[in-house]
């Protein structure tokens, strides 16, 4: 079979991840004599046992359906971790099995109404495609960003206030793009997903440089450290939920360490934003005096 044009999502991926291999890390001796980046298409064919002209077809888009055994096989070969590697292997499947979810997304009620009863716990909602669908007024405090009608990676990667906001930005970009991929799936041709993709291709070199990559990992949950323009530092952890029966969408809360700065800080900010506080009032609750 021949194609032309775009040879489709698994051969691109395939490439990217050979491209990130080095072959010393596959026990290859390097000779310094390499016009590729990484392995060689014939060093993956042979690490994974496949013939190199069959590993050519697929990376060439000439057979886009191998079997889940040889996509093991070349996961091996190319050092993919189990999340990374069961990506590879949806990125195979017939498109006719992939369900596709539906659109627009809306947060249920119940998860609106259970968000909003947590004072000091910012919290948001965002769908598939990192679309903020819900959030509490803390969240929105933390960031006006995390407020329905925003998209989560186009604010990480545009708003400059997003970006003095968080002062590990780099590592923040750095895992929000494989979290992306990991949340949106193998169907990279969701107009949804390709509008998002494209308007940040354009104006982000730091977005296309990690897109590039198509590294896969779903991390749900870590450390943010922010600087806010009203409390100052924040190390903030968070945590990540797949709400049940909701078509992917997820559940993001964020919370201080008990007794450290960073809780007095949240706790000032969510006094700061209650209208029903002035400022020095809002003080004297964190202060106790």
């Amino acid at each position: 079979m021949t194609t032309t044009g775009d040879p489709g999502p698994l051969a691109t991926y395939l490439r990217a991840r050979r491209e990130l291999v080095q072959p010393g890390e596959v026990g290859i001796p390097d000779t310094g004599n390499r016009r590729v980046a990484g392995l060689r298409r014939e060093e993956v064919a042979f690490l994974a046992g496949v013939s190199s002209d069959y590993y050519v077809r697929l990376e060439q888009g000439r057979d886009r359906h191998p079997s889940e055994q040889v996509l093991t096989s070349i996961a091996g070969a190319l050092q993919l971790d189990e999340e990374a590697t069961a990506y590879l292997i949806q990125l195979a499947a017939s498109p006719r099995i992939r369900r596709r979810r539906p659109r627009p997304e809306k947060a249920g009620d119940g998860i609106r109404t259970l968000i909003n009863t947590w004072p000091l716990t910012p919290a948001y909602v965002h769908g598939t495609y990192m679309d903020v669908l819900a959030a509490n007024p803390l969240a929105v405090a933390l960031s006006p960003f995390n407020a329905p009608g925003h998209n989560s990676i186009l604010a990480a990667f545009l708003e400059p206030e997003l970006r003095a906001l968080h002062s590990d930005w780099e590592e923040m970009t750095a895992r929000i793009v494989p979290y992306l991929r990991s949340v949106a799936g193998p169907d990279v041709s969701d107009p949804r997903l390709v509008e998002i993709v494209g308007e940040l291709s354009v104006r982000s070199e730091r977005f296309r440089k990690l897109w590039a990559r198509q590294d896969v990992k779903h991390k749900t949950t870590g450390t943010s450290q922010l600087q806010h323009t009203q409390v100052g530092p924040l190390e903030l952890h968070y945590e990540k939920l797949l709400i049940p029966g909701s078509s992917g969408q997820t559940l993001v809360t964020y919370h201080a360490r008990p007794g450290s700065d960073s809780e007095d800080r949240l706790r000032l900010l969510a006094s700061l934003n209650d209208s029903s506080h002035t400022l020095a009032e809002a003080v004297r609750i964190v202060t106790g005096s």
